[in-house]
C-alpha cells in the first residue's frame, strides 16, 4: 500500500514535467517521460497485486475540503474491484504508451501527446481509487477533460476540433445527472464514502423506493454518457478523430468502461432500485444490437473498431442489469485486452498503408503486415468469442449463462445477446477479409522495433485463452453472479452460443470471401442502399439531435449575437472613449499652437468678462 500513491502521481508528474517543457524536450526524452512514468505506475501496480492479500485497504492522504459535517478525504479505497481496474488500466495503458512512442514518431506535438496521455491515465486512477464520489467524480472530470484534448490532438483540422467539443458535450450531459444523483444521495445519506453509502442504504431505502431509484437512474445518466450507450453513444465513432493510441486508450483499457465501473461499485445501491436494473440491461441489449448493425456496413478500419466498443460495453450493461455484477468486470478485463490489440494493430495498418483508412482501399495485406494479420485474427477471434481458446469466449459466455440461470432459461435479452454474439462474427470477419485478403490495392511496409512488436505480442497472448485464467479478485466485493458454479445448463449455454459465433464467421466466409456477388447484389438495389446508409448515419441519431437540440438552442441563442442591454451598457465607456479622443485632440507638442490656444483662451476669457460687465 506504501507505493500505491505512484499509481497515479507517476503519471501526474509525467504531465507536469511534459507540460512545462513547452515542447522543447526531444522525442526520445519526451518518451522517455512519458512511456516512463507510465512503467513506474504499472510496476507500483504489480506491487500491489503481489502483496494483496484479498481485503480492503484505505489510505487517506488528507481532507479534502470541511464544509460542516460534510468533510470528504482524498483517500484511495484498495481492494479487488479497484485492483482489477489499476491492473488494466496502468498495464494495458502502458503497452498503448510503448507502441504510441514509435506511433507517433515525426508527429507535431510529440510531447504535447504523452503529456495529455499521461494526464489521462492519472485521471482514470484517481476515478477508480477514490473512496468518495467526489474523488470518483474529480477523476471522471479529468478523462472528460483529457479526452476532448486527445480526440482534437490534430486541432488544425476543423473535423477534429468539432469531434472533440461532440465528445465533451454528450458526456456532460450524463456528467450533469450524475452530479443530480450524488445531490439526491447526499441529501438521504449525508455522505459520499462509497463504503458507507452501501452499509447505510439498506437501512434508509426499502426496494423500490422513489428516492434510490432516481438516485441510480440519474448515476445510469452519466454511466450511458460515459460508456457510449443508448442514447448518448453519439460521441464515440467520430472520437475516432484522435491518434489511433488514443483511440485505443479510450475506447479499450480507461474511459469507456468508467460507466461499468461506477455501477459495479454502487451495486449495493442499484439492488435496491429493480426497475433501474432492468433498465441497465435493456440499454445493454438495445445498444449492442444497433451498434453491430453500424459496424457491418462502415468502411474507416477504426469506426468499425468504434461500433464493436460499443457493442461490447452493451454486454457489460447487459450483464450488470442481471446482477451478474463479476461476470460485466470480467469481460471489462478480457475486452481490454483484445480490443487494445485490435485498435494498435489497426494503428499499424494505417501506418503501413500511408495513413489510409478506408478498408476497401486495402487488401490482400496478410502477405507484407504478417505481424498485424495475426493480431487480427487472434484479436477478432477473441472479440467474436471463438469456443475455449479465446479470453472474449469465458467471459462473454458468463454473461450469457447469468440471464439464462435469472430467467431459469432464454430470455428476450438471452437472445439479444445471441444475435450480438451472430453479428459481432459477421462484422469482424468482414473487416478481416476486406483489409487482409483478396487482391493487393495498396503497397504497404511493415513496421519494425521494439516498440512496436512487444505490445502487439503482449496483448495477443493475453487475448487467447490464457488471459481468461487471470482472474479478478472479486469475491467479497461484488456479489456472486446468478447461476455461479454452473452446471449442465451452462454446457448448454456455451455450445448454443458457440454455435451462433461460429455460424457469423462462416457467413463472413461466405459472404465476404471471393467475389461477394451477393453482398454487392444486395448492397446495390434500392432497400439496399437505403439501409446501408441508414446503419452508416448510426441510425439518424446525430439528425435527430441536430434538430431536437442543437438547431432550438442556436435559435434561442441568436439574440444573444445583438443583445440589446449589452448594447446598451457598451454607451458608457463608449462616450468616455469618446470624450478622451477629443481631450487629446489638441495635444500636438507644437508650442506656437499652445501659445496660440492660450491667447485665443484668454480673450475668449476678457470677452466673457467685459460682456458680463456691461
Amino acid at each position: 500500500m506504501n507505493t500505491l500513491p505512484l499509481t497515479f502521481l507517476a503519471p501526474l508528474i509525467g504531465y507536469l514535467l511534459l507540460s512545462f517543457s513547452r515542447g522543447k524536450f526531444s522525442e526520445n526524452t519526451s518518451a522517455a517521460i512519458g512511456v516512463g512514468s507510465m512503467g513506474v505506475s504499472a510496476s507500483a501496480t504489480a506491487l500491489a497485486i503481489l502483496g494483496f492479500d484479498g481485503g480492503s485497504h484505505e489510505m487517506v492522504l488528507w481532507t479534502w475540503m470541511a464544509v460542516g459535517d460534510f468533510r470528504p478525504a482524498f483517500g484511495l479505497h484498495l481492494d479487488g474491484l479497484s485492483l482489477t481496474m489499476l491492473g488494466v488500466i496502468t498495464g494495458v495503458g502502458f503497452l498503448i504508451h510503448l507502441f504510441a512512442s514509435w506511433y507517433m514518431r515525426g508527429e507535431e506535438g510529440y510531447s504535447r501527446f504523452f503529456s495529455y496521455m499521461n494526464l489521462f491515465v492519472a485521471s482514470m486512477v484517481l476515478l477508480v481509487l477514490g473512496d468518495n464520489l467526489v474523488m470518483l467524480y474529480l477523476g471522471w472530470e479529468g478523462v472528460g477533460v483529457c479526452s476532448y484534448l486527445l480526440i482534437g490532438f490534430y486541432y488544425r483540422t476543423v473535423a477534429n476540433g468539432n469531434a472533440a467539443l461532440k465528445a465533451f458535450i454528450v458526456t456532460r450531459v450524463g456528467d450533469v445527472f450524475m452530479a443530480i444523483g450524488m445531490f439526491i444521495l447526499l441529501q438521504k445519506l449525508g455522505t459520499l464514502d462509497i463504503q458507507e453509502m452501501l452499509r447505510l442504504a439498506p437501512q434508509v431505502f426499502t426496494s423500490g423506493d422513489p428516492a434510490i431509484t432516481w438516485a441510480t437512474l440519474m448515476l445510469l445518466g452519466g454511466a450511458v454518457g460515459k460508456s457510449a450507450q443508448l442514447p448518448l453513444q453519439t460521441w464515440l465513432a467520430d472520437a475516432m478523430a484522435g491518434p489511433t493510441p488514443v483511440s485505443a486508450l479510450i475506447h479499450a483499457a480507461t474511459m469507456v468502461t468508467a460507466g461499468v465501473y461506477l455501477i459495479a461499485r454502487l451495486n449495493g445501491l442499484f439492488v435496491l432500485a429493480p426497475d433501474v436494473m432492468v433498465l441497465v440491461g435493456a440499454t445493454g441489449a438495445l445498444t449492442l444490437l444497433m451498434a453491430g448493425l453500424c459496424a457491418m456496413v462502415q468502411t474507416d478500419i477504426k469506426r468499425v473498431l468504434a461500433y464493436s466498443t460499443m457493442s461490447q460495453i452493451g454486454y457489460m450493461f447487459l450483464a450488470l442489469g442481471a446482477g451478474a455484477w463479476q461476470a460485466a468486470v470480467f469481460h471489462l478485463m478480457t475486452h481490454a485486452f483484445f480490443k487494445a490489440l485490435l485498435f494498435l494493430g489497426s494503428g499499424a495498418v494505417i501506418l503501413g498503408c500511408h495513413h489510409e483508412q478506408d478498408i476497401f482501399k486495402m487488401g490482400g495485406l496478410r502477405k507484407t503486415l504478417k505481424l498485424e494479420y495475426a493480431c487480427f485474427l487472434v484479436g477478432g477471434a477473441a472479440l467474436s468469442a471463438l469456443p475455449l481458446i479465446t479470453a472474449g469466449f469465458y467471459s462473454k459466455d458468463e454473461i450469457l449463462w447469468a440471464h439464462w440461470a435469472l430467467t431459469d432459461g432464454p430470455s428476450p435479452l438471452f437472445y439479444a445477446g445471441l444475435v450480438g454474439a451472430f453479428m459481432t462474427s459477421l462484422y469482424t470477419f468482414r473487416l478481416i477479409f476486406t483489409v487482409f485478403h483478396g487482391e493487393e490495392k495498396t503497397h504497404a511496409h511493415a513496421g519494425h522495433g521494439v516498440a512496436y512488436a512487444l505490445p502487439l505480442i503482449v496483448l495477443m497472448v493475453l487475448s487467447t485463452g490464457l488471459g481468461a485464467m487471470i482472474h479478478p479478485p472479486l469475491a467479497g466485493v461484488l456479489p456472486a453472479s446468478p447461476g455461479a458454479g454452473g452446471g449442465e445448463a451452462k454446457h448448454t449455454v456455451e455450445i448454443i452460443s458457440s454455435v451462433v459465433g461460429l455460424a457469423g464467421i462462416g457467413a463472413a466466409v461466405v459472404l465476404f470471401l471471393g467475389r461477394r456477388s451477393l453482398v454487392n447484389t444486395v448492397a446495390g438495389s434500392g432497400i439496399g442502399r437505403f439501409v446501408s446508409a441508414w446503419w452508416k448515419a448510426a441510425f439518424g441519431f446525430d439528425a435527430l439531435y441536430n434538430v431536437l437540440f442543437v438547431r432550438p438552442f442556436l435559435w434561442m441563442a441568436r439574440p444573444g449575437r445583438r443583445d440589446t442591454l449589452d448594447r446598451t451598457i457598451a454607451l458608457l465607456p463608449a462616450t468616455v472613449r469618446g470624450l478622451n479622443m477629443l481631450a487629446v485632440l489638441p495635444q500636438t507638442g507644437r508650442l506656437r499652437w499652445y501659445v496660440a490656444s492660450m491667447a485665443i483662451g484668454a480673450s475668449l476669457v476678457l470677452a466673457a468678462v467685459m460682456l458680463t460687465l456691461n
